[in-house]
């Protein structure tokens, strides 16, 4: 395990440049910028206080969709990325959310089923990247039906 890990809310300034670094590279770093990222709510992972994993949330209803989920190579493999789902995880929880999903690289399925996403749907693919949606359902949570 790394040194000190801390997970904090962050800027979405802040999640560009390892959005850029990790999923993105070959693209200029616009690409990695979200028009709703002003409305999201992000996340850093900081190891003795440097950033190195970073993923953003966004809450619609009872729905939350997690994007740009991106950990620095050098960092990966050690269960950061894990650490932070699950805060997720909890965060939307806590705010009374019924599905956490994602689009999700298919080459990270393994990961994802591990943390306990399950996929929905036919995989399809975007910028020349396959993905997957993938889903986890909180049972305590109760979807309100449309007009009630």
């Amino acid at each position: 395990m790394p040194g000190k890990v801390e997970i904090k809310e962050i800027p979405a300034a802040l999640t560009w440049q390892i959005r850029h670094e990790v999923m993105w590279a070959d693209k200029p770093l616009c690409f990695v910028q979200l028009p709703d990222d002003a409305t999201g709510t992000h996340f850093g992972v900081f190891v003795d206080q440097e950033l190195v994993s970073v993923i953003s949330l966004f809450i619609k209803e009872q729905q939350a969709q997690f994007r740009k989920f991106a950990t620095r190579p050098a960092f990966q493999g050690q269960g950061l990325g894990r650490m932070v789902l699950e805060h997720v995880f909890t965060f939307a929880s806590a705010r009374q959310v019924a599905c956490v999903w994602c689009h999700a690289r298919t080459s990270a399925l393994g990961f994802y089923l591990k943390s306990g996403l399950q996929p929905v749907g036919e995989p399809f693919q975007k910028n020349g990247v396959d993905y997957v949606r993938m889903e986890r359902n909180f049972p305590g949570s109760i979807m309100k039906q449309p007009g009630s």
